[in-house]
């Protein structure tokens, strides 16, 4: 049968001694003789067509196995069709997955730019705000959460980008167990007490080549959805982190993963649990088993998108009423990583070169310009790219810097861009953008321009970045000289 041949046996009684078990088991059935046809699909066999006989001892004769063959021909043909029309509409569903997704990542990267663009002002205007006032001011605590609030609108746009996979990530050598356990702290300041924490983070754990932000959504998003499996009767919110060896022998038919060593970052909770049919699309973008308002059902589909991008996956274990466990598996890399860096809260560089600045957002061009005026610069600030290019090039000497929009309407940041190198080659550029799918920082790199940023970006970050344009440039003037 293994080399899809047939078997018939002619009479069991005479089967020799080495098989007597089977004999006995026959004969206790009443079959005095056998024949046994194997389904084949391409090489492999799928399945078995037998006969027997039980009156008596029966020589199948080669007209009785034809038909039986064409028997078996029929049903391998109604398998394969039945198999074939399943495939089919599998990848019929997939199709339209991706085009779904496709549409949901163009308008993701719409909303990602309106947002931006809305943010940035509001976290500009805050900052310059909380420069002016005293430090026990009950006015700055509340903008200090208005910061706060921003801060994590901002982390919002990250996660619409991170699920259609348009956001830049920066990926680099990384130790997580710093991200899981700042995680925890944010957690347990918002977490009712019928929550209980109960963590096992291995320290000694490898690196892996990951984005900090992205590891602190993918904690935080498992967390709260652990919370929203026990906030009625309250748990334990377990999260452990250990190194595990994978091998082929591990890896199930539904575990895209390569044999190696991986980190495994497990959320679990005592809460309802789960159905399977509940499991089965728990990754599904917008399936949600909560309430209106309560839940958008992206945050494990973010989640789901991560692991995948970094190379590595998440699984999930559950039964009714005994809770959940999530364990995503991302690939150690060998190497030292580090942890994250604090925000420094040294104050911004200043300085006192002369910038154009253009963007078609009045409210952002009027935040920008007091900001570096504040830092201590001399800015001409334009809402029109053309108007920009008009003032350039009447005084194009006047000008150490040029920061420009990406989208604006009759020319974009780009095209500026390459009008004003044309009239004066040297001119440090920057490129801000709230998201664009025209141009990414290798591209605005390679057509010269000297740095690329991505809206809303806080002060202390621009005004490095300015600083750090504008001393290279002075640097390179003067190795020229010499």
């Amino acid at each position: 049968i293994e080399r899809s041949k047939n078997l018939h046996i002619p009479s069991i009684a005479k089967l020799p001694l080495e098989v007597k078990t089977d004999n006995a088991l026959l004969q206790s059935q009443g079959i005095q003789s056998l024949i046994v046809v194997p389904m084949v699909s391409g090489k492999a066999v799928i399945g078995l067509l037998g006969f027997d006989s039980v009156r008596e001892e029966e020589l199948w004769s080669d007209d009785t196995v034809a038909l039986i063959q064409i028997v078996k021909e029929m049903l391998v043909n109604a398998l394969e069709r039945k198999w074939a029309e399943e495939e089919k509409k599998k990848l019929q569903a997939q199709l339209q997955q991706a085009q779904k997704m496709q549409a949901i990542g163009t308008l993701a990267g719409g909303i990602a730019h309106d947002f931006n663009n809305v943010l940035f002002p509001i976290i500009g205007y805050t900052e310059m705000t909380l420069a002016d006032l005293p430090q026990d001011s009950i006015t700055r605590n509340n903008l200090e959460e208005v910061l706060k609030a921003a801060e994590r609108a901002k982390g919002l746009v990250r996660q619409i980008l991170t699920f259609s996979r348009q956001s830049e990530q920066e990926r680099k050598p990384l130790k997580i167990h710093p991200i899981m356990k700042e995680a925890l702290t944010l957690l347990r300041a918002s977490l009712p007490t019928t929550i209980e924490i109960s963590q096992n983070i291995d320290n000694k754990c490898g690196a892996i080549l990951a984005d900090p932000i992205q590891i602190h959504q993918v904690m935080m998003n498992l967390c709260t959805n652990a919370y929203h499996a026990m906030r009625e009767k309250g748990g334990v919110l377990g999260v452990t982190l250990s190194e595990v060896d994978i091998d082929s022998s591990d890896l199930g038919s539904n575990v895209d993963l390569k044999p190696g060593r991986y980190l495994r970052l497990t959320v679990s909770d005592t809460g309802h649990g789960m159905e399977r049919a509940e499991m089965e699309r728990i990754f599904e973008p917008y399936f949600t088993t909560k309430g209106p308002g309560e839940g958008s059902g992206m945050g494990l589909a973010v989640v789901h998108g991560v692991a995948r991008s970094h190379g590595g996956h998440i699984t999930v274990y559950s039964e009714p009423g005994k809770g959940a466990a999530f364990h995503v598996y991302l690939p150690r890399i060998d190497g030292i990583g580090t942890a994250p860096v604090p925000v420094s809260s040294e104050p911004a560089p200043k300085g006192t070169e002369r910038i154009l600045f253009t963007d078609d957002e009045k409210q952002i061009v009027d935040m920008v310009q007091q900001m570096l005026e504040r830092l201590g610069y001399h800015v001409t600030a334009r809402t029109s790219s053309v108007e920009a290019l008009k003032a350039f090039r009447a005084k194009p000497d006047t000008f150490d810097l040029v920061i420009t929009d990406q989208t604006m309407p009759n020319m974009t940041g780009a095209e500026l861009a390459q009008k004003i190198m044309g009239i004066r080659p040297d001119i440090p550029i920057i490129l801000c953008t709230g998201f664009s799918e025209v141009i990414e920082k290798e591209k605005a790199k390679a057509m010269g321009l000297r740095d690329y940023v991505m809206k809303p970006i806080v002060k202390s970050d621009i005004a490095k970045i300015i600083r750090r344009v504008l001393d290279q440039e002075e640097e390179e003037t003067r190795t020229e000289s010499l």
